[in-house]
């Protein structure tokens, strides 16, 4: 079987997106990096490197320096499935990271994206 498409396409061409759904709301850049640093333990300077280099999300996270176990508690529904029940753990990934996005998008607070 194939690998989905998404696990060869370069966070970098994903990236304008989620900034661009973020900003559409008010929201920032500056937070859109805050999550995903919190998802990944990249630190920002490690994190542009990885756009730069045109990473696929695959690599990713396979790569992330820790990735957040507060990132378990993220649930609800994502492209119609629940991300909980994700079995694959990089799409799973993927789709906690969608899902945070979105969460920033509908104006959660950082405080509750971020699960403190």
């Amino acid at each position: 079987m194939s690998k989905h498409k998404i696990y060869t396409m370069s966070v970098a061409s994903v990236y304008p997106h989620y900034v661009n759904k973020a900003e559409r709301k008010g929201r920032t850049k500056t937070e859109v990096d805050e999550i995903i640093r919190w998802m990944t333990g990249y630190s920002q300077e490690e994190f542009e490197e990885q756009l730069e280099k045109q990473t696929d999300f695959e690599t990713f996270f396979e790569e992330a320096p820790k990735l957040n176990p507060s990132r378990t508690l993220i649930k609800g529904v994502i492209c119609g499935v629940r991300v909980e029940e994700i079995e694959e753990p990089t799409m799973r990934e993927i789709r906690y990271l969608d899902k945070l996005i979105d969460e920033l998008a509908k104006g959660k607070a950082m405080e509750k994206i971020l699960r403190k």
